[in-house]
């Protein structure tokens, strides 16, 4: 218990994923989802969570590192590597990870360019992305979410549609209107 706060119990907090469709009436999956915890002695609530994600710009080779998304959404379209942070992790070590499993290179992070949180900016849900700029170190080789793996020369890259709001990260990271 922390001493400043006696009364407080400390606790674990655990999330169970449910996917809906947009609007669904809950009210009585909540219920049901509150009585099966209590029989085990535990404490549920149902909210609506937002994901935490990560995005990196990867100046690589003199250009920019994007990858060819393998799934929905956007399918084929170009995206700057990037994905969601894991539970005790920290959004560097995330970013180091999901730059490493896409597109094979370590990085070394140069600086934050932004927090992404438009509740619209990924169909899927609500995610909040911080994003930034680091430079890529080794072979490039596409993985995880990535069916290919390219550098763009910097004006090349931010003619082409990106995924997302990937495209505005992109010219916040670069300083380019």
């Amino acid at each position: 218990m922390r001493r400043d706060f006696p009364e407080v119990m400390v606790m674990d907090r655990y999330v169970l994923l449910v996917k809906a469709p947009k609007g669904a009436d809950l009210s009585g999956f909540r219920e049901e989802v509150k009585a099966l915890a209590e029989r085990h002695g535990f404490k549920a609530e149902v909210h609506r969570c937002i994901g935490l994600t990560v995005d990196g710009v990867i100046i690589h080779n003199n250009g920019v590192v994007l990858i060819r998304r393998k799934r929905e959404p956007f399918k084929d379209f170009y995206a700057l590597p990037g994905g969601f942070v894991e539970y005790g992790e920290s959004v560097e070590d995330a970013l180091k990870r999901e730059m490493k499993e896409e597109t094979g290179l370590d990085v070394r992070i140069l600086r934050l360019v932004g927090v992404y949180s438009d509740p619209g900016r990924d169909p899927r849900g609500h995610t909040v992305s911080v994003a930034f700029l680091c430079l890529g170190e080794g072979k490039l080789k596409a993985g995880d979410d990535a069916k290919e793996v390219h550098v763009f020369p910097v004006d090349e890259a931010l003619k082409l549609p990106l995924a997302f709001d990937h495209g505005r990260i992109l010219r916040d990271a670069l300083g380019v209107k």
